[in-house]
């Protein structure tokens, strides 16, 4: 199956930044909208930020506006998200995952999952 790998997790102070990067495995991500969503053990799994495939269109949770930036790089077959004045509460596992076209108005309909990579945000 298709999938993503994720890379650029790591442990941070509060305040501090990360470039996590979600690669494309197995395909092209030109014609593909780009999620990423994170999990902590024992709760729900959260939507973060989403990219179109033709527009660039961004979405963003409220808990991440004005802190992190999605980006894609279609010819490294690559999606971004730059995540700046990291909190606590952002510790979770990141992932990235592929929905056609646009971004939805909601969470469903992602396929090509990738498994994961940790941020921990921590004094």
């Amino acid at each position: 199956q298709y999938h993503f790998v994720e890379s650029g997790g790591g442990l941070v102070q509060p305040g501090a930044s990360l470039r996590l990067s979600c690669t494309a495995s197995g395909f092209t991500l030109e014609n593909f909208a780009v999620g990423w969503f994170r999990q902590v053990p024992g709760k729900e799994r959260e939507r973060v930020s989403c990219i179109s495939s033709s527009d660039g269109s961004t979405y963003y949770a409220d808990f991440v506006k004005g802190r992190f930036t999605i980006s894609r790089d279609n010819a490294k077959n690559m999606v971004y998200l730059q995540m700046n004045g990291l909190q606590p509460e952002d510790t979770a596992v990141y992932y990235c995952a592929a929905h056609n076209l646009y971004c939805p108005p909601h969470s469903t309909g992602f396929d090509s999952w990738g498994k994961g990579t940790l941020v921990t945000v921590s004094s």
